[in-house]
């Protein structure tokens, strides 16, 4: 198993839970104090809205027909900012197949890998990883639910569990 000492964390955001749910808002943590963040612009035929998924991301529809980027800028960017790299999710059941919905919608070829967090932590580091994410939000104290902001709660998670790790 491979270990990192700050790899790169994707977080997606979306319309819903479930298979006709696509991606709204897509969040990395790049390392250091960078990260990128996005909303996205739905396409005409992306109609699916869960009211409960709202409640959770908060992000209004009309916010991401207003303020979302056009899917063939956001691809672009994805791919200029993460090209022959591989960034890890936590979610990636759900992520990676809202970030497949992105690119094929886009009619653009992903250029970069996207794989499970799991595949990089230790046995000591998925032990601890709970109590730790608690400590690192209570820390961080972020009011907002946003992709960015998960993924560096995720990126910090990982850093101090790798950590912990090594004692």
């Amino acid at each position: 198993m491979a270990q990192l000492e700050n790899p790169l964390i994707i977080d997606v955001e979306a319309s819903g839970f479930g298979a006709f749910s696509y991606p709204i808002e897509i969040g990395i943590a790049m390392g250091g104090d960078q990260k990128y963040c996005t909303l996205i612009l739905p396409a005409p035929d992306w109609t699916h809205w869960d009211e409960s998924a709202e409640k959770i991301h908060r992000v209004p529809r009309d916010i991401l027909e207003t303020y979302g980027k056009p899917m063939a800028d956001v691809t672009k960017q994805l791919n200029e900012l993460l090209r022959g790299k591989t960034v890890y999710t936590d979610g990636w059941v759900v992520d990676k197949p809202w970030l497949t919905t992105l690119f094929h919608t886009a009619r653009v070829q992903m250029e970069f890998f996207v794989s499970p967090l799991e595949m990089i932590l230790s046995e000591p580091q998925m032990n601890s990883w709970h109590q730790t994410k608690d400590t690192v939000i209570a820390e961080m104290n972020l009011a907002r639910h946003r992709a960015s902001y998960d993924a560096v709660i995720i990126q910090e998670t990982y850093k101090r569990t790798l950590d912990a790790s090594d004692d």
